[in-house]
């Protein structure tokens, strides 16, 4: 994980199976040397690969991490000062922590950090103890990204960036598929493409067009912050976060049916915002939508009707929300990564106002 899983890597990847440690020789991976130029987006698929995406090489990569049994339901874990932590068990003289993903079928919980400037994986195993993930000789496969933006800082003022670091934003596991969100070099470069698994090849992907209600106009240059996807009448649905927060859906199989997909705006959730992680859940015979912000907090969005909703259509000014109802729920502050343990739980990452981060298992709202 990270509107990264733009949203929400908040991935409930389904009919992931847990078998015994035959991942490589099932899956065609193969023993080497993982050298990750970034360590940025995760997500699981099965059998306890974990996949990663590298988003300055522009390539996604499957690892075996070798855990693929365990009971999440029975883990519970807090760590307080994790990049500290992280530093330490690194020895290195700073970390910054990425994203974050839970191993469904273990409980185990894997970062991506940036460490003295390079990537870098960890994994916080069960008992709470911190580790690198080695790659120096570790079963894998690889894709690169046909047609990812170049490795260049661009633009004036401030939206001069390097547009190569948001080439991959969030990923998911979905079907014998991985599902990946990021920018393209071509004129309309918000993308999604669908990759087939094991990672053989993947093509260019195709362009999303979205109507942004709070600036009443339909735009595809926004990335995809972070995404989950879920069942919904019948089809994979994918719903995304994109950058200021509008909140849009549209169905998995359209990404290899054609160039271009129009989303459906099914909320818009404020301006001056940018979606961090999201996850999908069901408590009480309802389901959820659990999405944490850089200002707007932790919402927990309403899905009743979201397959009736046709999207929105009109201007949502002054930093107004329209569609699908959600509620900010004020015991969750400052959470910047989070993802689903178990039917009941999650991992949080919260930030203090120090810049701290602390890890915890909190009870799904």
């Amino acid at each position: 994980m990270s509107l990264g899983k733009s949203l929400w890597s908040l991935t409930v990847c389904l009919a992931i199976l847990c078998t015994t440690s035959f991942a490589a020789d099932g899956w065609g991976l193969k023993k080497g040397e993982v050298e990750l130029q970034s360590a940025g987006s995760l997500a699981f698929g099965p059998d306890g690969i974990l996949f990663v995406g590298d988003a300055k090489a522009a390539t996604v990569y499957a690892i075996d991490t070798g855990v693929s049994s365990g009971n999440p339901a029975q883990v519970k874990l807090n760590v307080k000062g994790l990049e500290k932590q992280i530093a330490a068990a690194l020895e290195a003289d700073s970390v910054t922590v990425n994203d974050m993903a839970v191993n469904p079928t273990s409980g185990d919980v894997y970062f991506s950090v940036t460490e003295d400037g390079e990537g870098a994986i960890v994994r916080l195993s069960t008992d709470g103890k911190l580790s690198e993930l080695d790659t120096d000789e570790i079963a894998h496969s690889k894709v690169t990204l046909p047609n990812a933006p170049e490795d260049k800082v661009t633009g004036e003022g401030r939206r001069r960036r390097n547009r190569r670091m948001d080439s991959i934003t969030d990923l998911a596991y979905v079907d014998g598929k991985v599902i990946v969100s990021g920018l393209s070099s071509g004129e309309s470069p918000s993308t999604v493409r669908e990759i087939p698994f094991p990672l053989n090849e993947a093509d260019a992907g195709v362009s999303l067009e979205i109507y942004h209600a709070a600036h009443g106009r339909t735009e595809d240059y926004a990335p995809i912050q972070t995404f989950v996807q879920f069942p919904l009448d019948g089809e994979r649905t994918k719903l995304d976060g994109l950058t200021y927060t509008p909140l849009v859906k549209f169905p998995i199989k359209g990404i290899t049916q054609g160039e271009r997909i129009q989303g459906t705006t099914v909320a818009e959730l404020g301006n001056r915002n940018r979606p961090l992680d999201a996850i999908v859940y069901e408590k009480d015979g309802k389901r959820f939508l659990l999405m944490a912000n850089s200002a707007r907090g932790v919402m927990k969005i309403n899905m009743e009707g979201i397959e009736k909703n046709k999207g929105l259509n009109e201007k949502v000014s002054g930093g107004g929300t329209a569609g699908q109802d959600y509620e900010t729920i004020k015991s969750l502050t400052g959470v910047v990564q989070l993802d689903k343990l178990n039917d009941t739980a999650a991992v949080v990452v919260t930030q203090t106002d120090g810049g701290a981060l602390n890890l915890s298992t909190v009870e799904l709202p």
